[in-house]
């Protein structure tokens, strides 16, 4: 059975979607329907607002972001997301990283080099 798009795209989102979450909270805290609307915004980073929460309560217990409450003048108290200073060493190891693995893919998936 070959895989569909949907598939690929679920196992690609898979292995960088944190570090998405990661660079967004790079610039400033943000709530989690705000990461969710810049997520979905091109439809590939994220399906769906679902799997987000359940991603942010991972990144939480391994100390990579850390919440706090906030009073919202639009209804109740939002849980605002913040990198902290392992989160911000995770996403500089996560860049280090996908340049290059980023460019052997595409390298490989044009038809580059090969040995022979």
């Amino acid at each position: 059975m070959v895989p569909g798009d949907d598939t690929i795209l679920t196992q690609l989102r898979r292995g960088a979607l944190e570090y998405c979450v990661l660079a967004l909270l790079e610039r400033r805290e943000l709530y989690g329907l705000d990461l969710a609307r810049q997520l979905t915004a091109d439809g590939v980073l994220l399906a769906s607002e679902g799997t987000l929460y359940p991603l942010l309560a991972r990144l939480r217990k391994a100390g990579l972001v850390e919440t706090t409450w906030q009073e919202s003048s639009e209804g109740p108290p939002r849980r605002y997301y913040a990198l902290t200073a392992e989160g911000r060493e995770s996403l500089a190891a996560f860049r280090r990283t996908w340049k290059p693995f980023r460019d052997a893919v595409d390298t490989t998936l044009s038809g580059g080099p090969h040995d022979r």
